[in-house]
């Protein structure tokens, strides 16, 4: 037993309100049969004399310790809330609350540090993201917009989440494991829904010299063999066909990257006591997301005026021109359109071109963004993951039957 104000509540306390809570539930639930007003009465009445008890020993408790906290007493009427809504309602809801709330309570101490750490553009950026995808895209238009099919500004606002959600992950996985894990961990997981995003937010990076530029365009080469290979899934999913033609010169071009993402991420030489500090000032800016999802929009509607103007030969121009921002979109619609539409070998030409198209915007990204060493690394690894994709590519027509 704990002396007076001591403590206010332990296991036993709490278990047993969660069984008294139970017990006005089942009082509640024979009297609704009868008299629903007096069983309401029950649970209400039972609710808020447990309620004075519970606060009134918490108040004794913060007393005694100079403390000002009403986790127990909250805790206490969760508990007994749980415990007749296990009654009343469906025991799996109950039963997963407590458990969450359990788990709130256990990591009292990691989430107070947690929160101690955290700074206002964290703060900000993270209620700007939140806004972004729960306020924001649910009201966003999902029907396209604009002529020969126009744009569909619900795609591309995913879009400029995802760049938001890349730069804000690099910024959280780069503050917890370091720079070389995080911007590396925050890429491949970027790469797999938009390698391009990626792009945008390590040239940023770079150019505001928040970091090493050869680790962060090695974060982008990883995203970029991430993305090749998204690519090579995708067909493979929709049209198999399409995996034979494109497969081979997809997978060599990723691994030149994921080679070259390895070469860059460990080329520190003497300046690497220098380098390894990195400092993200910003988790991501509004301002530059909506503008790159605003220019998105852009090439995807120019890539679909040119290929449905000029035919079969539009298309491999079309996907050229959308690849410069979106390769998935090319591949979706390229592998839908084989065979009604397109022959094979027109819609792997399509999509190999985009491919390249999205692999080469990336060094002209980093130029526009970034005039230093990031931008020249990642235009030597677009360049290499061409001409070893073009190689790779001749090899297999000549090899490839019929």
């Amino acid at each position: 037993m704990a002396e007076s104000g001591g403590r206010s509540a332990g296991i036993r306390t709490f278990a047993i309100s969660g069984l008294l809570g139970g017990i006005a539930g089942a009082l509640a639930q024979i009297l609704e049969g009868t008299a629903a007003v007096a069983g309401g009465i029950v649970l209400t009445g039972g609710f808020a004399t447990y309620a004075a008890v519970i606060a009134a020993f918490s108040r004794d408790e913060n007393q005694a310790e100079k403390t000002f906290s009403a986790t127990t007493a909250i805790a206490g009427m969760l508990t007994f809330a749980l415990g007749a809504y296990a009654m009343l309602g469906d025991v799996r809801i109950a039963a997963a609350a407590a458990v969450a709330a359990t788990a709130l309570l256990a990591t009292r101490e990691a989430l107070h540090n947690w929160v101690a750490t955290i700074t206002w553009p964290e703060l900000r950026s993270g209620l700007v993201l939140l806004a972004m995808t729960f306020v924001a895209l649910p009201i966003v238009p999902r029907d396209p917009i604009g002529p020969y099919g126009g744009v569909n500004p619900h795609q591309v606002w995913i879009i400029a989440i995802v760049l938001a959600c890349v730069s804000f992950g690099g910024y959280v996985t780069v503050k917890h494991l370091g720079p070389r894990r995080g911007v590396l961990l925050a890429a491949a997981a970027g790469g797999l829904v938009s390698s391009t995003a990626v792009t945008v937010a390590n040239a940023r990076r770079a150019a505001a010299g928040e970091g090493s530029p050869h680790l962060l365009s090695a974060g982008v080469a990883v995203a970029t063999a991430v993305s090749l290979l998204r690519v090579v899934a995708l067909a493979a999913a929709l049209q198999p066909s399409l995996l034979l033609p494109i497969g081979p010169a997809l997978v060599a071009a990723a691994g030149t990257a994921a080679a070259l993402a390895v070469f860059s991420a460990f080329r520190q030489g003497a300046d690497a006591p220098k380098q390894e500090t990195m400092e993200f000032r910003n988790p991501f800016s509004f301002w530059t997301v909506i503008s790159f999802a605003v220019l998105l929009g852009v090439v995807i509607l120019l890539g679909r005026v040119v290929g449905q103007t000029f035919g079969p030969v539009g298309a491999i121009a079309g996907a050229l021109v959308v690849g410069f921002a979106d390769v998935d979109s090319a591949t979706v619609s390229m592998a839908s359109l084989t065979p009604a539409f397109l022959t094979r070998d027109v819609a792997a030409y399509a999509i190999l071109a985009a491919a390249a198209s999205n692999t080469v915007s990336k060094a002209a990204m980093g130029a526009a963004i970034c005039r230093n060493r990031f931008a020249v690394e990642i235009g030597g690894m677009a360049v290499a993951c061409c001409l070893v994709g073009g190689v790779v590519l001749a090899l297999t027509k000549m090899l490839l039957p019929g």
